[in-house]
């Protein structure tokens, strides 16, 4: 069994007497993608906020492949080999794919000089480790002449840099073609073929089914549904779940412990 990259337990998030999460349990291991859904207002955005370190949970614990961590911030989020891109993927569109990987974290030569070929070779290498297969593509290309799938796979690329273990992709696929969400999705398998583990959030159930290997639902800040892939039969079944859960009724009669809901 692969080791879990990071386990959230019991996780709490109140803002005054508002829960925005109400319990969280949730984990990822090494090598998989977990896709995570759920309405506006269900907690995502507050979850993602938690593990990126830019909110503190008000109760509740952390573990990083398996070991405690308390006083979790951004810095303690970096360490730990998190990611995030989020939905804007924070890129300079004016700037090269080199430029925009190595922004922040420039690589210098001995005398303090900045070590454009050595980041030339970086960029490229981590290009087609990703999926850039296109020689149309150099690190050299400018940013806004790429399409959005293309874009992605940039931010990807820059979190990979930063060595990271996990990459939460927040919405990655929002406003994109199917050609360029196929993209993506070639991005992020490559990703996981390399033992490194995807975190994907997304509204568009359809494309989660077709990338995940397990999905939790989130509904009014608790999980309502984790399931395995080869759990469920189609993305229709998780509609169907998503339906049933916004019953104002639904949550007093869903039995989900037992491997299904009535």
């Amino acid at each position: 069994m692969s080791g879990r990259v990071i386990e959230l337990r019991d996780i709490k998030k109140s803002y005054g007497n508002v829960y925005a999460l109400g319990g969280v349990d949730l984990w990822v291991d090494e090598g998989e993608v977990l896709g995570l859904i759920g309405d506006n207002g269900a907690g995502k955005s507050t979850l993602i906020k938690i593990l990126a370190g830019a909110v503190r949970p008000t109760s509740g614990e952390i573990l990083v492949r398996g070991q405690p961590v308390s006083g979790w911030n951004a810095a303690r989020s970096r360490e730990a080999g998190i990611e995030t891109v989020f939905q804007d993927r924070a890129l300079a569109v004016q700037q090269s794919i080199v430029r925009n990987i190595f922004m922040g974290n420039e690589i210098a030569n001995r005398f303090g000089f900045l070590d454009t070929a050595r980041e030339f070779s970086e960029a490229n290498r981590l290009m087609r480790e990703i999926g850039f297969t296109s020689k149309v593509f150099t690190p050299h290309s400018i940013v806004g002449q790429l399409s959005g799938g293309e874009r992605q796979g940039v931010a990807i690329a820059r979190s990979l840099y930063k060595k990271a273990d996990l990459i939460v992709l927040d919405e990655p696929t929002t406003a994109l073609s199917l050609t360029e969400t196929n993209k993506v999705f070639h991005f992020v398998r490559q990703v996981r073929d390399s033992g490194r583990s995807i975190l994907f959030i997304g509204h568009n159930i359809h494309h989660v089914f077709d990338i995940a290997d397990r999905f939790v639902v989130l509904d009014r800040g608790k999980v309502a549904l984790a399931k395995k892939r080869d759990e469920l039969q189609s993305a229709e079944e998780l509609i169907g779940f998503m339906e049933h859960v916004a019953r104002p009724d639904a949550r007093a009669k869903a039995d989900l412990g037992k491997g299904g809901w009535r």
